[in-house]
């Protein structure tokens, strides 16, 4: 018998994917994965009625997820919020927050550009017609104008962390982010650890917040790092999840299904009731 899988991390239309939920669903169905999780950056957008009813008849479990973007000691650390209540008005507001916060960052963003001689107009985004607009937004501007001939390039080289053009904005911390997961019955995990560099980073992580689970498969990941994020997390006792971390065309290198979380820590994220300390 097949193992069963779940891709547990992918970005739709409502955030900076180019697929928008119902053909994630209908990509999940033809390569046959049990289940997704829907998890768009700092947005709960994807998640109508219509979507559930959708995945139930393609056969797909749909988990309600999210990645929110946090920060600590300058370094980026998202978390990945699973089995969240989307009705939760802490989770709504956090999300809103988010939205705030990126429309004042892509604003700043822009005015660092112009510094260097780059004219981009908010309307210019705001025509692009996505519900959540970033970073890979201004990327896909620059792709536009001639500036850079990729979003990689437009990363690395002008609005990439600590790049030329690179702001952060106002950003949350890990610690209130999981209460806020928490608060709406979710499950918190640390997303893509081995991206934060330093094996003491990842500890520190751990050791100071109530992290549920931390996300040992990943696409980008080699063999090795897997195995070494899938210790950790023993020694921790966190449930082990895996994702693509899919977002289709701007990362058409991360393939639907190519990491996933097996049955038994699907259970575990099903079972485990999180209880403050």
């Amino acid at each position: 018998m097949d193992e069963k899988r779940w891709d547990l991390h992918m970005h739709s239309t409502c955030s900076d994917g180019s697929y928008d939920p119902k053909k994630l669903i209908e990509e999940a169905q033809k390569i046959g994965l049990a289940g997704i999780s829907i998890t768009d950056h700092d947005s709960i957008m994807a998640y109508t009625p219509e979507l559930f009813g959708y995945a139930k008849e393609n056969g797909i479990e749909l988990i309600p997820g999210v990645e929110f973007s946090t920060m600590v000691q300058e370094m980026p650390v998202h978390i990945l919020g699973y089995n969240v209540d989307l009705n939760d008005p802490g989770l709504k507001g956090l999300c809103e927050a988010h939205k705030i916060r990126r429309k004042e960052r892509n604003l700043s963003i822009i005015k660092e550009l112009k510094k260097h001689g780059i004219q981009i107009e908010e309307e210019e985004l705001l025509a692009l017609g996505s519900k959540t607009i970033g970073r890979p937004h201004i990327a896909k501007l620059l792709i536009d104008k001639g500036v850079v001939s990729s979003i990689q390039e437009a990363f690395d080289y002008w609005i990439g962390d600590s790049k030329k053009c690179y702001v952060s904005g106002r950003m949350f911390s890990p610690a209130e982010t999981i209460e806020v997961i928490h608060k709406a019955k979710g499950k918190a995990i640390l997303a893509h650890p081995i991206l934060l560099k330093k094996k003491a980073v990842i500890k520190g992580l751990l050791q100071n917040n109530q992290f549920d689970g931390m996300e040992c498969y990943y696409a980008a990941f080699s063999e090795a790092q897997n195995e070494q994020m899938v210790k950790l997390a023993q020694n921790f006792n966190l449930i082990m999840t895996g994702g693509s971390d899919f977002h289709g065309d701007a990362k058409p290198y991360l393939k639907i299904g190519i990491s996933y979380t097996n049955e038994e820590q699907i259970n575990r994220l099903r079972e485990i009731e999180w209880k403050p300390t």
